[in-house]
């Protein structure tokens, strides 16, 4: 072996140290046994095989002692001092170690993965020390002692060790002088100048190479095993015998691949499609082209090759690193403690109901408005009112809440439903818990049981957290002239205060008979005004102008739209907190509040539709002054006749004459014509 070639000191006991990690190492590898139809199974060697192995072993620990710098770093200095008198003589060990175990080893290292975090920062204080136990005990116990130990003792003992280190233990992340290696060694700097870009990295690539064929001559070398329980001795399979003795279920896997990929050959070349399963297939073929360069299937393709690196990466870590970076992977079994919790949890617990434990996000612990579009269920015999409470389901979280129905017009106004309408969505504003958008929403108003009808009272969806949203809902305020000006008139009536008036400035206004106007500002009435003799109130009154002059008897109202304030009203439901058989009960409706206390409904007799009767308004002639007709054309001009002071021949009343009346009326009028005769 190359280290015993050495003269110096220093490297004989780099080159001991080194072998006894090796044996070390031989200790943790002879669990590692392979498992045959339930039984331990360990490779058999035999005396033609020892020889064979000498000569190659010699080879490997030659390449072993060229990369030492790149070992770990030694034991402590007490115990290499200790041990170097029993790895002074290496020869005689050699002989009763079975060689194929550091070939084993060699090939396992090679497989095993490295962990970043602990070739940086080390091992922690736990493991090293478990590391030296095992050091200490691999000299006491024998080879063939290790094998009779349990399988899963030494994991059980990993398992139950903290994953922290001991409070008196050595800091890992410190390096002593015992532990660093000479590099004034001339040896040991020239074992690592070709890891430098100064060196000759050929010599580098030739080494992998070698330790590439000897893996394989390994592999196929090592492949007798002997039973551990009956001490029978298997030969090496070939690989007919393998094919020959698969698992019947890889078997049946392997059939149903290659009659799949048949099938699909057939389908391929088009043999066994009819002619509109082929129509279907070359439109879903073009379509699947036109879609190849879209930007979601490459944006889909990127996340799930980021996936596959993720887990890759992840696939490298230990159990440990792998929970903190990762959190726990679906399937595991987790044990929570949850504090804070109401004793009627405890006291009302039923091990038949299941309880459901879920995560939120960050943004789903605060509590503000929500905008959802909601639909009342068309099963669901009524129609919700506003601000009326139902129970809402959305996401992890049941509550109650008292929504505010509305609608939007066309310029953007969201104006307050009195009633959701039928077989259309409509928006909903509520108080709760956050939930993020596009989240379903289920509304019910009772959680019993028993009920007749259909529960379930609507159905929607979360739009968006919206504190700023503005919800409207219509109003008129009527008044009546006080005293009218030309076109100017005080309005008394339409406001409570003079603060109210400032609030409505400039506001359109309007009459019944149709007269436009504007409001302007509070009227100032003075001390010598009638009203103020009169000793009527005068706060609220309001001066504004019309487009013609308006009547005493006309009536002014203003449309304007107010502010809807929805109730900040949020009740969780604690069905967990009581027994299961009774009826959680939350905040009840007004109707329901009047048929428990026996209240009528209240009867508005201004509510009630009347017959309207109007009197008929006689309106005075319009009168056009003498000047102005003159100036007007023929067909302006007004056609009025000056009045008679008799009454014209239409409108006299006929007088019919009986016929005695006729015959004398005729006598009379002969004798007339007689007489002028004469």
């Amino acid at each position: 072996m190359e280290s015993n070639e050495h003269s110096e000191g220093s490297s004989d006991s780099e080159g001991d140290n080194d072998d006894i990690q090796l044996r070390d190492r031989d200790v943790d590898l002879r669990e590692e046994v392979e498992v045959c139809n339930g039984r331990l199974r360990r490779r058999a060697v035999s005396a033609n095989f020892r020889d064979d192995f000498d000569d190659e072993g010699t080879d490997e620990d030659a390449n072993d002692d060229e990369d030492s710098g790149d070992d770990q770093l030694s034991g402590d200095s007490a115990s290499s001092a200790d041990d170097s008198g029993e790895a002074s003589d290496p020869e005689d060990e050699l002989e009763n170690t079975s060689k194929w175990k550091e070939s084993l080893l060699a090939r396992t290292m090679s497989r095993r993965s490295d962990n970043l975090m602990q070739l940086v920062y080390g091992l922690p204080s736990t493991k090293l020390g478990s590391v030296a136990e095992e050091n200490d005990d691999s000299e006491a116990n024998s080879s063939d002692d290790e094998f009779f130990r349990p399988k899963g003792q030494k994991q059980q003992a990993k398992n139950e060790s903290p994953s922290f280190g001991d409070i008196d233990g050595e800091d890992c992340s410190k390096f002593f002088k015992a532990e660093l290696k000479d590099w004034s060694n001339e040896d040991l700097i020239k074992s690592i100048r070709d890891r430098f870009v100064t060196g000759n990295w050929s010599k580098a690539t030739l080494r992998g190479q070698d330790t590439d064929d000897r893996g394989e001559d390994d592999e196929e070398m090592y492949g007798d095993f002997e039973d551990l329980e009956t001490g029978e001795v298997h030969m090496a399979q070939t690989d007919e015998n393998v094919e020959a003795k698969d698992d019947p279920e890889v078997e049946e896997r392997r059939l149903k691949k290659l009659a799949q990929r048949a099938k699909f050959d057939a389908q391929y070349d088009g043999s066994e499609l009819s002619d509109d399963e082929v129509d279907d297939v070359k439109k879903k073929s073009r379509r699947e082209q036109s879609n190849e360069g879209g930007y979601f299937d490459k944006l889909k393709e990127e996340m799930e090759l980021r996936k596959q690196m993720n887990i890759s990466e992840l696939n490298d870590l230990d159990e440990e690193t792998r929970v903190d970076i990762e959190g726990f992977r679906t399937g595991t079994y987790v044990r929570l403690e949850v504090h804070g919790v109401p004793f009627e949890l405890v006291e009302h617990f039923d091990p038949c109901h299941p309880i459901l434990v879920g995560g939120i996000g960050l943004g789903e612990e605060n509590t503000g408005f929500m905008q959802a579009s909601l639909k009342r269920h068309r099963w669901h015999r009524k129609v919700l009112k506003t601000k009326d409470p139902i129970i809402v389901s959305i996401g992890w979280r049941r509550f109650q809440t008292t929504p505010v129905y509305a609608i939007e017009d066309r310029n953007g106004r969201h104006r307050m439903l009195k009633y959701t309408p039928e077989h259309m969505h409509c928006f909903a504003m509520f108080w709760g818990p956050l939930a993020p958008p596009k989240s379903g929403v289920l509304a019910v108003q009772n959680l019993s049981n028993n009920q007749v009808p259909f529960r379930i009272t609507a159905t929607g969806w979360v739009q968006e957290f919206n504190n700023t949203a503005r919800i409207v809902k219509k109003i008129k305020l009527t008044g009546t002239p006080c005293k009218i000006f030309k076109k100017t008139a005080l309005i008394k009536g339409m406001f409570t205060s003079d603060l109210e008036v400032a609030r409505f400035e400039g506001a359109a206004i309007r009459t019944v008979s149709g007269i436009r106007g504007q409001v302007k500002k509070a009227a100032k009435i003075e001390p010598g005004d009638m009203l103020k003799r009169k000793g009527e109130n005068t706060e609220g009154i309001a001066r504004c102008t019309f487009e013609d002059r308006i009547l005493m008897s006309d009536i002014v109202f203003l449309r304007a739209w107010v502010n809807v304030e929805v109730p900040t009203y949020s009740n969780p439901v604690t069905t967990a907190l009581q027994p299961r058989e009774q009826t959680w009960q939350g905040m009840r409706t007004t109707a329901e509040l009047r048929k428990a206390h026996n209240i009528p409904t209240p009867h508005n007799k201004d509510s009630v539709y009347k017959p309207i009767e109007r009197k008929p308004r006689k309106f005075n002639p319009v009168e056009i002054p003498a000047k102005l007709q003159q100036l007007l054309p023929f067909k302006s001009k007004p056609k009025d006749t000056a009045k008679q002071k008799k009454a014209p021949v239409e409108n006299r009343v006929p007088v019919i004459m009986q016929p005695s009346e006729k015959k004398t009326h005729a006598a009379i009028q002969q004798l007339r014509l007689i007489k002028h005769e004469k």
